[in-house]
């Protein structure tokens, strides 16, 4: 299957012709430089026949590059324009065919061997909780950055085949998710994001490539899934202490841990018998010592964290 990458002349004409405007609101920055798509689709270690879910493909630059891959693509696009203009340019671009028996919505693009190549899901990327055909085991995404922890933390936790992921997040994103205890940027996103996943920052990307470009600019986040580490307690509970130790940043722990815990006393034990310092702050415990501290949680008190930051 030949496939060709859409170049900045293309993707403006496309949206043109579509009568689609970037917005703000759904954070659409398309990817203009066909050598970033190449070096997005490497890094993810995307390999012939892996199934791959990408969300928001836009006008289509990334699904080409995955597909040129080899890939079997499950793209979800929340914008209607833009999910029913996606199939068309696949298509003109990489041969792939509709098929005529399937329903409109997910549309599938079949090759000439008659196997499907790409599934264009018309949904919001945190209301999905289930995809068309077979588990995908890597997400990669040119993700928009409003939503972008939230979209990668909720795939994280809904779909357990992903094995490894490549995503495309505004640079000060990136720096929190990768971000190791006790640095400046860790936070909530980096400690939930290692619950999943081994997290690094692998390359920064130019305002250049994108249209419209964007003001600040991006960078790639590789992550490897691997098992969260073993503890009595839920990851509901672990995610509530990240939440709680993370609302009052500056307060040490068995200050800012006192309102799930029920007292200032009830910390003080709960991280001792963790091996945590009571005098620690969030900034400084990684996910496996948050994990050992939730075991102490009481049991009528254990909150409910969330997989937002």
């Amino acid at each position: 299957m030949t496939v060709t990458l859409l170049g900045p002349v293309e993707i403006r004409d496309l949206a043109e012709r579509a009568g689609v405007r970037p917005t703000k609101t759904l954070g659409q920055n398309f990817v203009l430089d066909g050598g970033t798509v190449r070096k997005i689709v490497r890094q993810a270690g995307v390999e012939p026949g892996m199934r791959v879910v990408e969300v928001g493909p836009g006008l289509g630059s990334l699904t080409l590059g995955l597909l040129e891959a080899g890939a079997d693509v499950v793209a979800v696009e929340i914008d209607p324009v833009l999910a029913r203009l996606l199939p068309g340019t696949v298509a003109a671009h990489a041969g792939l065919r509709p098929d005529g028996t399937a329903p409109d919505e997910p549309a599938v693009l079949r090759d000439a061997a008659g196997d499907p190549r790409l599934t264009v899901v018309l949904r919001d990327a945190l209301q999905v909780t289930e995809l068309p055909g077979p588990p995908p085991r890597a997400l990669v995404a040119n993700l928009p950055y409003n939503v972008s922890v939230p979209v990668l933390l909720t795939f994280l936790q809904r779909f357990a085949s992903l094995e490894h992921g490549l995503v495309m997040v505004q640079a000060e994103v990136a720096d929190r998710l990768a971000a190791p205890p006790g640095s400046r940027t860790y936070g909530v996103p980096s400690a939930k994001a290692a619950w999943y996943a081994d997290v690094r920052r692998t390359a920064t990307v130019g305002r250049s490539v994108f249209w419209p470009a964007p003001n600040v600019d991006s960078a790639l986040v590789r992550l490897d899934r691997r098992e969260p580490p073993t503890t009595s307690a839920t990851r509901e509970q672990v995610f509530a202490v990240i939440d709680t130790a993370f609302a009052q940043r500056r307060k040490m722990l068995r200050s800012a841990l006192a309102p799930l815990f029920g007292s200032g006393e009830a910390v003080v034990a709960a991280l001792a018998a963790a091996g945590v310092d009571a005098q620690a702050r969030g900034e400084t415990v990684d996910v496996a010592g948050f994990a050992r501290i939730a075991e102490h949680l009481p049991r009528d008190g254990a909150g409910h964290g969330t997989v937002e930051p």
